[in-house]
């Protein structure tokens, strides 16, 4: 009856590899849209993790899981975040998935071209994030991600942003304000010997611009190079997106010559230079555009109503081209 033994130990070591690859039992109404959230608590030992498992849902004996966290000889390699049980997981792929720190990620995506209303909007729509910044003014966000005194407008850098699930809404803003820091200082070792921007700040302000100004990729360096012929004579640079966004939400979708008469810190058709603070969030190609504009004799441009813009050296062209494209 030597054999026994040896029948019994294969009949457990058969079960323990079946239990191991079988699905683990998920809540009814469990998906692959809304799969089972699991939070590991920093320090959570493999006794307090299998707990977890349990006590979020997943249908599975907490003894056997904790004895199989302890078997695997891994228990103490769980790290914790936030994570998500999804359909078909085994209690093997989930030990793995706890090991290997694979937390649950979403995303969010900043448009080129967004005000800094529009991204705080955004942020604050978010299901995903943990809203810490509710309540608080723009101040005291920038105060939160380290930026305490900056003015906000294009600090964030467009972008798709990944993120834990349950991130705090300010570090999602600090990293896309980080993310704008590092591109522009990119964009600005790059700039031309004769460009008239004195510093990081006023190419961002120009890259801002140039965004909001500019409906085809390929316009970009010769819009920019437009705005730095005038930067260098000390020409208004007389650009409509600077008006609107110095009206605020008084815009109503129709400029009007009074608006481009009112003088403010805004306007370019009243003030020479650039204004005081960038209008949008300008992406990268803008950004490279304002530093590197290109080398064109054209003072003018005006929209051809297709998303692209006609070039001009002179006034009388300009005026041709404003009557062609403009004028109906």
């Amino acid at each position: 009856m030597f054999w026994l033994p040896l029948l019994a130990i294969g009949l457990v070591t058969g079960a323990a590899w079946w239990w191991l690859h079988e699905p683990l039992m998920l809540p009814a109404d469990a998906s692959a849209q809304t799969p089972v959230e699991l939070n590991i608590q920093p320090g959570s030992s493999a006794r307090v993790v299998a707990q977890a498992v349990t006590s979020a849902g997943v249908r599975v004996p907490t003894v056997l899981l904790y004895a199989w966290f302890r078997a695997s000889g891994q228990g103490r390699s769980i790290k914790a975040g936030v994570y998500e049980v999804k359909p078909g997981a085994t209690p093997r792929s989930l030990l793995d998935q706890l090991v290997r720190g694979e937390q649950a990620l979403r995303s969010l995506t900043l448009v080129e071209g967004w005000n800094v209303r529009e991204v705080l909007a955004a942020v604050r729509a978010s299901p995903d994030l943990n809203q810490d910044i509710d309540g608080l003014g723009m101040a005291d966000i920038m105060a939160r991600i380290g930026y305490a005194g900056r003015h906000p407008e294009g600090r964030f850098f467009p972008d798709t942003y990944r993120m834990v699930k349950h991130a705090t809404a300010s570090s999602v803003l600090r990293q896309a304000a980080q993310a704008m820091d590092q591109r522009l200082a990119e964009a600005w070792a790059q700039r031309a010997p004769d460009s008239p921007l004195r510093s990081p700040e006023e190419a961002l302000i120009l890259a801002s611009i140039v965004e909001k100004e500019t409906g085809a990729e390929v316009d970009r360096s010769m819009v920019a190079g437009v705005f730095s012929n005038r930067l260098r004579i000390g020409m208004r640079l007389q650009t409509d997106p600077t008006v609107i966004y110095g009206l605020g939400e008084r815009f109503d979708g129709n400029l009007r010559r009074a608006d481009l008469e009112t003088d403010s810190p805004y306007n370019t058709y009243t003030r020479a230079g650039l204004p005081p603070t960038p209008i949008a969030m300008p992406g990268w190609n803008s950004l490279l555009a304002a530093v590197k504009p290109a080398a064109t004799p054209a003072m003018y441009f005006v929209a051809r109503g297709d998303g692209s813009s006609q070039f001009s050296a002179t006034l009388d062209e300009h005026n041709l081209a404003v009557r062609r494209y403009q004028i109906k």
